[in-house]
């Protein structure tokens, strides 16, 4: 196993989602490339680890309400991305709502400038994320931190597995240059993380067991309907719908701890 070669896709990883500085010219090749998008789990777990750490000290160290720890936690991701991932949902709902054919919508991602259907889809996100968040951290819910952290290893194991799946829907872009070094047996590597975690769940967390298995069915379930969705829409998939996903899938995710907690499974 070479390690170099996973801790060099990882580290692209970060020069390409991420604002954290990495000050290394990295050969990006095949191999390189594929670990990149072996990683893509260790990279959101690493994000969810920062932000579920960052939680846990300010709940237990200061006298914060629920109201300001759901603000950060829910800004969090938007500042350690640099908001790359919202870029992609306001790109894709604006030529998803233009109801025009696939290969104006695909002309309508590339426009620099929002539509209104950017901003209002954006403002919805949002409020919905933070609500959700809040919500939940109201209700206290159980093992907190945790599910902070939990959250974007799943949303980008969402994004490998849909980056392996589907087809692209143009021969350029960010989603094109890694699809190309990617092969459909990389989804078996994914199996590992999400195995891992789910013992580390059934040992030290046994209570959020069911929450794990439903994160696990409803990205699944989000694989199979986004790489539909995106054939039928925009003729595959693209860097701003991987984008969209990301940010979707958090929403529903947070959406289930959301209504376990009102249901007391929390």
């Amino acid at each position: 196993m070479n390690l170099k070669g996973y801790i060099l896709g990882l580290l692209i990883n970060f020069q390409f989602f991420s604002i954290v500085p990495i000050p290394l010219t990295i050969n990006t090749d095949r191999t390189i490339i594929r670990r990149a998008v072996m990683t893509f789990p260790i990279f959101g777990l690493i994000l969810g680890a920062v932000n579920g750490v960052i939680f846990s000290l300010l709940n237990e160290c200061t006298l914060l309400s629920s109201l300001a720890l759901s603000f950060i936690i829910w800004v969090i991701p938007i500042v350690l991305t640099g908001g790359i991932h919202l870029d992609g949902w306001m790109d894709t709902s604006d030529a998803y709502f233009s109801y025009q054919d696939k290969e104006k919508r695909l002309e309508i991602m590339k426009d620099p400038r929002a539509g209104a259907f950017a901003v209002l889809s954006l403002l919805i996100l949002l409020a919905a994320r933070f609500l959700f968040i809040y919500e939940s951290i109201l209700h206290n819910i159980y093992a907190a931190a945790f599910i902070v952290g939990l959250i974007p290893f799943f949303s980008r194991t969402l994004m490998g597995i849909l980056m392996v799946l589907s087809v692209t829907a143009k021969e350029e872009g960010m989603a094109f240059y890694f699809k190309k070094h990617t092969e459909p047996r990389l989804l078996l590597f994914y199996l590992l993380p999400m195995s891992i975690a789910a013992c580390g769940v059934l040992m030290f967390l046994p209570d959020i067991l069911f929450l794990y298995l439903m994160f696990t069915v409803l990205i699944l379930l989000a694989a199979i309907w986004i790489k539909q969705k995106t054939v039928q829409q925009f003729g595959g998939m693209t860097g701003d719908t991987l984008g969209a996903s990301v940010e979707g899938i958090e929403v529903i995710l947070w959406m289930a701890v959301w209504l376990l907690a009102y249901t007391g499974m929390l």
